[in-house]
C-alpha cells in the first residue's frame, strides 16, 4: 500500500513539469500556424504586425522557446516553496514566480518592436539597398557570436545552470521576494540569451527554423552538459555565417523579402 502511494512533491513536480511543458507545445503550434500563414514580405522587422500584436507573439514565443530551458529553475523554486508549505510556514505559489520571469521577456519584447520599428524607419530614410541591409543583419549574426565569449555572457549562463545556487545567493521571502527573484533570473535569462533572440530579426522573425534551432542552443546552454562548449560552438556558426552574409548577402533568409519589398521603388 506504501508503494502505491504518490509522493506528493514528486507529483506536482511532474505536473507543474506537465504544465509547462504543454504550454510551451501549445505556443509552437501557435507560431507554426502564424508562420505557416505569414509570407515573404512579413518575415522581416516586425510582420506588419501591431505593437500590441507583435507583444503577444513575441511573449508566445518566449513560452515556446524559453519554458523548456527555464523549467529546471522554476522546479527548484517549487520545491523550497514546497519544503516551507510542509512545515506549515508561509509560501508562495510558484505562478508568481513564473509571472515576474516573462514579465522580464515582455519588456524585451517591447524593446524589439521599438528597435525593429527604429531600424525600418532609417532602412527607409537612408533609402539602403537590400544587399546592405543584409550586411547589417550579417553584421548582427556576428557581433551575437562575439557575445557568445564574453565573461558577461558566461556569468548570466552560470547563474541560469545553477538554480539552488541562484536561490542560495538570492533568496527573498513572500510574494515581493518572490517577484524580485522572478526578475531578477528573468534578467540574467535576457543577459545570457538576448542576441540569440535579436538575430532572428535578420533571420526572420517567423522563421520556424531559425526558432527551432535558437531553442535548441539555448536549452542546450541551460541544461545540458558542457554549456561554455556549446556556447563557443554557436559563435563560432554566428561569426563564420556573418561573415559569409557580408560576402554574398543573398543566403541571408530575409534577403529576398527585402528585394521583393524593394521592387516597386526600384521600378
Amino acid at each position: 500500500m506504501d508503494r502505491a502511494q504518490i509522493d506528493p512533491l514528486r507529483f506536482q513536480r511532474y505536473l507543474i513539469l506537465g504544465l509547462l511543458l504543454a504550454l510551451a507545445v501549445a505556443a509552437w503550434a501557435v507560431l507554426v500556424w502564424k508562420g505557416a500563414g505569414a509570407d515573404m514580405g512579413m518575415h522581416a522587422r516586425t510582420m506588419g504586425m501591431t505593437a500590441s500584436l507583435f507583444l503577444a507573439m513575441w511573449v508566445v514565443m518566449m513560452v515556446g522557446m524559453m519554458f523548456p530551458a527555464a523549467a529546471p529553475v522554476i522546479l527548484a523554486f517549487h520545491m523550497v516553496q514546497s519544503g516551507k508549505r510542509r512545515r506549515g510556514e508561509a509560501f508562495v505559489s510558484t505562478w508568481v514566480f513564473v509571472a515576474a520571469y516573462l514579465f522580464v521577456w515582455t519588456l524585451a519584447g517591447i524593446a524589439a518592436y521599438a528597435g525593429a520599428v527604429a531600424a525600418g524607419a532609417i532602412a527607409v530614410g537612408m533609402a539602403l539597398s537590400p544587399a546592405t541591409t543584409a550586411r547589417l543583419g550579417g553584421a548582427m549574426l556576428v557581433a551575437a557570436g562575439l557575445y557568445q565569449l564574453t565573461p558577461l555572457k558566461d556569468l548570466c549562463l552560470s547563474r541560469c545552470r545553477t538554480p539552488l545556487a541562484f536561490f542560495m545567493t538570492s533568496w527573498r521571502d513572500g510574494p515581493v521576494g518572490a517577484l524580485r527573484m522572478g526578475l531578477r533570473h528573468g534578467a540574467y535569462c535576457l543577459g545570457c540569451c538576448w542576441l540569440l533572440f535579436a538575430i532572428l530579426f535578420p533571420l526572420g522573425i517567423m522563421n520556424l527554423a531559425a526558432m527551432a534551432v535558437v531553442t535548441l542552443v539555448v536549452f542546450a546552454e541551460k541544461a545540458m552538459p558542457r554549456a561554455r562548449a556549446t556556447a563557443r560552438a554557436a559563435a563560432v556558426v554566428l561569426i563564420v555565417y556573418g561573415v559569409a552574409v557580408a560576402l554574398a548577402p543573398q543566403v541571408l533568409p530575409t534577403f529576398a523579402a527585402a528585394s521583393h519589398t524593394a521592387m516597386p521603388a526600384d521600378m
